[in-house]
């Protein structure tokens, strides 16, 4: 009788899903863009109970609890699909007020846009990369042990940190930090490549 050993089984029970990942993203967009347009329609309509303005980044906070538990309560594909539908509507009503949760004040601030704007582009990116991680490796394995690597991390590096000594705006230059810490893995990956085939 063969015994199977408990880091085997864990393995072997975990599955990728990026459809649910994608399914929550949309509705994410979704619920950002109905709640801003519904805001930006109806600026009068406040919900205020005993003189207490309940903001709708409440309503976003309970749909992230309920998607949540469905998720990690019942293994269904049809729950599944709820709970990412409703995990993702509420990030989309929360990331709504995102701007008024960071400067506690003011609804109407840029910074909601940049914050939506960076989340999804970091999300569809994680999202891509787990569904097709394997030919992502195997288009780039050549390329970075090829001295275009070395040359365009180079480039990519000096560009961008250009960048942030000339700006004093934090989402470029946490953009262009993540560029730097690319461009430094780029050339990294190059040396350690061009090592082992020395070797």
């Amino acid at each position: 009788m063969r015994v199977r050993s408990p880091k085997m089984s864990a393995e072997e029970k975990v599955e990728r899903r990026p459809n649910l990942s994608m399914l929550a993203l949309v509705s994410f967009i979704v619920s950002f863009l109905f709640a801003r347009t519904f805001t930006i329609l109806n600026p009068d309509v406040v919900l205020v109970s005993s003189g207490i303005h309940i903001h709708h980044f409440w309503y976003g906070l309970a749909l992230l609890a309920v998607g949540g538990w469905l998720g990690i309560s019942f293994k269904s594909e049809r729950i599944d699909r709820l709970s990412a539908i409703l995990f993702g509507a509420g990030g989309g009503i929360i990331g709504d007020e995102a701007g008024l949760l960071l400067t506690l004040e003011d609804y109407w601030t840029e910074l909601t846009y940049t914050f939506i704007i960076v989340l999804v582009t970091v999300a569809s990116m994680l999202i891509l990369l787990n569904k097709y991680s394997r030919a992502i490796r195997n288009e780039f394995t050549p390329f970075i042990s090829s001295n275009s690597s070395l040359y365009f991390g180079v480039f990519l590096a000096a560009v961008s940190t250009a960048l942030i000594i000339q700006t004093k705006n934090v989402a470029i230059m946490v953009a262009t930090g993540v560029l730097t810490a690319t461009a430094f893995v780029i050339i990294l990956t190059y040396f350690i490549q061009w090592f082992r085939r020395r070797q």
